[in-house]
C-alpha cells in the first residue's frame, strides 16, 4: 500500500535547550559549525553574512545559559596566529544539536513512516489475539500470538515496541497484518 502524494511537506525547526532556556536553533549551530571548520570567528561571519557583533552576541547568549564557554579565542600576535575554537562544551552542544538534527531529518523523509500514517485498517488484516510468549534478542523481539482461529502468528518486531506497548505473556493484542509482515497493537 503507498500513501496518497503529499500535497504538503514536513519542515521542522529544532533547538536545544538547557534548563528550559533555548540555547541552539539552526542559525547558532550553524555558527558553531563555521567556527569549528574554520578555527575563526571572523571567517566564520564571512562565509555564513552576518555581522561579527551578532556572532559574539550569539556565543554569549548560549553561555549564560549553559553557564561554561562554548568557544575559547586566541590572539595573534606579530606572528599572526589568532583564531577560535568550539570548547569541550561547544563541541557537546553542538553534536547534541545536530543527532536530534539529523534524526528529524530522517523521520521526516521515511517513506514507511508516512504510509503508516495513512496506512488503512480493515477487518482483512487485523486479528485479535493472546500474547503466548515473548523472545527478546539485542534489537528484535519475536512475539507469539495465538490468534481465535486456534493459530499462533508469530510476529518480528523491535525489542523497543515490546517495551513501548508493555507487553506481556497474557495481554490481548491485535495483529495487524501488511504484505510483508506482521504489527502488534495493544488496546
Amino acid at each position: 500500500m503507498h500513501a496518497p502524494r503529499r500535497k504538503y511537506e514536513s519542515k521542522y525547526k529544532p533547538w536545544i535547550e538547557h534548563q528550559g532556556k533555548a540555547i541552539v536553533g539552526e542559525g547558532r549551530a550553524n555558527l558553531l559549525r563555521e567556527i569549528r571548520n574554520s578555527s575563526s570567528i571572523a571567517r566564520a561571519v564571512e562565509k555564513l553574512f552576518i555581522p561579527y557583533r551578532t556572532a559574539w552576541e550569539h556565543i554569549r547568549k548560549m553561555e549564560n545559559v549553559i553557564g561554561s564557554p562554548v568557544v575559547k579565542t586566541y590572539r595573534g600576535g606579530a606572528k599572526g596566529g589568532g583564531g577560535a575554537k568550539l570548547t569541550e562544551e561547544g563541541e557537546r552542544v553542538l553534536r547534541e544539536y545536530e543527532k536530534y538534527e539529523q534524526y528529524l531529518g530522517c523521520l521526516s523523509e521515511d517513506k514507511e513512516y508516512w504510509e503508516a500514517l495513512y496506512m488503512k485498517l480493515s477487518a482483512r488484516n487485523r486479528i485479535g489475539g493472546v500474547v503466548k510468549g515473548i523472545e527478546k534478542g539485542e534489537v528484535a523481539a519475536s512475539v507469539r500470538i495465538e490468534v481465535s482461529t486456534p493459530t499462533i502468528i508469530t510476529a518480528l518486531i523491535t525489542k523497543a515496541a515490546v517495551e513501548d506497548l508493555d507487553l506481556k505473556v497474557g495481554d490481548e493484542v491485535e495483529a495487524v497484518i501488511k504484505a510483508t509482515e506482521v504489527m502488534v497493537s495493544k488496546e
